[in-house]
């Protein structure tokens, strides 16, 4: 059985990656993280049951992870809370599983430095589900296929999400955008815009939208959409619990979702 740790385990990505390790097989709940209901059992309050883990201290996750010796950790949270909960995992060697969006350049850099010189693996991304990697697949396809149309890439998500763009989105940008040797980045327009070679970038939020990403390929007299939604957190629950469990038997390193489904 592989131990696993979540932080943000009260929150409802938190609670359908716990369900999700229920009922895995492989993976067993040895500590529930979160800034709320410290000592309730996790189970009662997501209910799943009694499961006899009580809900630790994210302030003092260090003594969290002392005390369970996760060989995982799922982090869905936010991003300065991310970057602490990465570099103390790293630190009591436990291997993550990061999808918490809106990191900066040097948060990047601190997690992987943490990572690397404490010699754990760690899958870290900004979508874990099935569909949005084969997705960007199908965007580095087309790019190659399609240099000289313009590019516009429009995102919409719920009402309560805090970045902007998604991380979704800015890892599309950036897959295309190195397939065809680099292009600049517009976020939305406004006022006097003339269109150039760059690739646009809107953000859309409103309502319960769980998560819809589209690329609009546009040419002369004709345009291609490529466009993934997803219907529910679920897809990436049970991605983010696949790579768990893929992670815990790699050699150290940084991987993305598209090594746990090999997806060259």
């Amino acid at each position: 059985m592989i131990k696993t740790a979540v932080t943000g385990a009260c929150g409802r990505m938190g609670g359908l990656i716990i369900e999700n390790i229920l009922k895995s097989g492989n993976h067993e709940l040895v500590s529930a993280i979160d800034i709320t209901n410290i000592g309730r059992d996790i189970g009662e309050l997501k209910g799943f049951g009694k499961l006899d883990v009580p809900v630790d201290d994210a302030n003092d996750i260090a003594s969290a992870l002392g005390r369970s010796k996760p060989d995982v950790l799922i982090d869905f949270t936010i991003a300065n809370a991310s970057v602490e909960n990465v570099v103390e995992s790293a630190k009591h060697k436990v291997n993550l599983v990061v999808g918490t969006t809106g990191f900066t350049q040097e948060q990047h850099h601190i997690m992987e430095s943490a990572i690397i010189d404490n010699g754990v693996s760690a899958v870290i991304s900004p979508n874990f589900s099935i569909g949005v990697n084969v997705f960007w697949g199908l965007l580095e396809e087309a790019a190659k296929r399609l240099g000289d149309f313009d590019v516009e890439i429009i995102e919409a998500h719920h009402n309560k999400k805090k970045d902007a763009p998604s991380g979704t989105a800015v890892k599309a940008a950036e897959i295309i955008s190195r397939t065809l040797g680099g292009k600049e980045y517009v976020y939305g327009r406004e006022g006097l815009a003339p269109r150039g070679m760059e690739i646009g970038i809107h953000a859309v939020r409103g309502g319960d939208i769980v998560g819809d990403h589209t690329v609009l390929f546009a040419g002369d007299g004709e345009r291609i959409e490529i466009k993934h939604q997803a219907h529910s957190r679920q897809a990436f629950a049970k991605g983010a619990v696949k790579a768990a469990g893929w992670v815990a038997g790699v050699k150290p390193g940084i991987y993305e979702m598209r090594d746990v489904l090999n997806i060259k």
